[in-house]
């Protein structure tokens, strides 16, 4: 009696493990499914949300092309994910703003943004990707909750002191929300972080090139290209350092280096062969 009693426990646990472990598969079975399922509609949903945020962020006005499929990826992303994809507003195929989102651990989870940049560094629009912030404190960085993100519209690193790029509280011109300060804190430096990305990238962003000092080492610029020369540079017709018109490819711009190129004004090609 008592060894039968021993085989039918065993029995038992046997079927129990087996029960746990089929309902566990069938669990993992199902939830596999409907992520294969799912996963193409989830990404049609993100990529209507990409574009409807980025065209609050980026007007269209502003733009002839297809921000979504103009990018440029920076593998070494310095706000927040592993790469960041910069979407690229071009107007006559020059580029006259960009769009990117930026990231900071926020109160609850991270806090991720989409900002709008003009050419000259000036903020068209931020916008929220996603939060996971206090609803009824923290979620008043939402457009939809309040008008928070449009006292970025417009400011730059330029118009606005280091110092002021923080909270009230802190000493800046930003307002902070009643219960709730750690989240404006952060998204404020979310948005100061993308513009230092801006102005540290901006001419590959703007998708220019840049014509560093180097004594004669002479560079081609083709007729599309933009260029930007320093306040400071000298530039005469003919002499050492200057930039002159190679006979042999008259389509073409030859470069001795003498010149430094930075973001002070921009120069294309004219019909008479000059630099205007």
């Amino acid at each position: 009696m008592t060894e039968d009693r021993s085989v039918e426990r065993k029995s038992n646990v046997v079927y129990l493990t087996a029960l746990v472990g089929g309902f566990a598969l069938l669990c993992s079975t199902l939830l596999s499914l409907g992520d294969l399922f799912t996963k193409d509609e989830i990404a049609l949903r993100r990529a209507d949300d990409l574009k409807r945020l980025l065209a609050q962020v980026v007007p269209p006005q502003t733009h002839d092309n297809d921000l979504s499929s103009d990018t440029v990826r920076f593998t070494s992303n310095e706000l927040g994910e592993d790469e960041l994809v910069v979407f690229r507003a071009r107007r006559q195929h020059t580029v006259q703003a960009v769009a990117y989102e930026t990231s900071v651990p926020g109160y609850a989870g991270p806090i991720v943004l989409v900002m709008g940049v003009d050419r000259n560094g000036s903020i068209l629009g931020v916008r929220v990707v996603s939060h996971a912030e206090t609803p009824g404190l923290g979620d008043k960085i939402e457009s939809g909750k309040s008008d928070w993100l449009l006292s970025f519209d417009g400011r730059s690193l330029k118009n606005l002191g280091a110092d002021a790029w923080a909270v009230k509280k802190d000493g800046g011109v930003f307002d902070q929300f009643t219960g709730a300060t750690i989240t404006p804190r952060r998204a404020v430096n979310a948005v100061r972080r993308g513009l230092e990305f801006f102005d540290k990238h901006r001419l590959e962003l703007l998708d220019e090139k840049s014509v560093v000092e180097h004594a004669f080492a002479p560079i081609t610029i083709t007729g599309t290209d933009r260029l930007q020369i320093a306040s400071g540079a000298k530039l005469s017709n003919g002499s050492a350092g200057c930039l002159t018109q190679s006979a042999a490819t008259p389509a073409n711009w030859i470069v001795p280096l003498e010149i430094a190129i930075s973001a002070d004004a921009d120069f294309t090609t004219a019909s008479s062969g000059q630099f205007e």
